[in-house]
């Protein structure tokens, strides 16, 4: 979903309820032995995440596309509280961790600021993500702002991955 926030910026919103506890949520996004096996978009896979945990810290990773073309992503974390909130920079970038404009969309924000809650909810946990593009010019802006659709799939279908790998695992 996209809303002005109460800063009156633009962001989306994807909200996902899992019956695990938000223990096994946040470290599904925080530890590589998780993150290796479920992030990205249906079809795509991991193929190299480092995760260093900690404000300032990098989480470099690359995806290898169903079609064959290779993804490279870098977050920066802002905050880290267990098992409650997570909050980085996200970016497209080459394999060495420089910031890239996204190979698909030339007009898409270089920077988004990713704020993830984990709530406990009786059986389980609350996901919320939230998006929003930060230092972005108004074209940028209005990429994203026309972009509900692709992020509601992409997004989607990434936590639809979490969902099979939780259910198929024992933790």
């Amino acid at each position: 979903m996209l809303a002005k926030n109460e800063s009156g910026d633009v962001e989306f919103t994807i909200t996902r309820h899992f019956k695990f506890p938000p223990e096994l949520i946040f470290d599904a996004f925080t530890k590589p032995e998780h993150f290796n096996q479920w992030f990205g978009p249906t079809g795509s896979t991991v193929i190299k995440s480092s995760i260093d945990l900690r404000p300032g810290g990098l989480n470099h990773f690359g995806l290898k596309m169903s079609d064959g073309l290779a993804l490279w992503g870098k977050y920066i974390y802002r905050e880290i509280t267990p098992p409650k909130r997570l909050v980085y920079v996200q970016s497209f970038s080459d394999e060495h961790g420089n910031i890239t404009v996204h190979p698909l969309s030339p007009t898409w924000p270089r920077e988004m600021l990713t704020i993830i809650t984990f709530e406990k909810i009786n059986d389980g946990t609350q996901l919320c993500i939230r998006w929003l593009p930060i230092n972005a010019t108004e074209e940028e802006r209005s990429t994203f702002n026309a972009a509900e659709s692709s992020m509601n799939q992409g997004w989607g279908g990434t936590l639809d991955k979490l969902v099979e790998y939780l259910s198929n695992n024992k933790f």
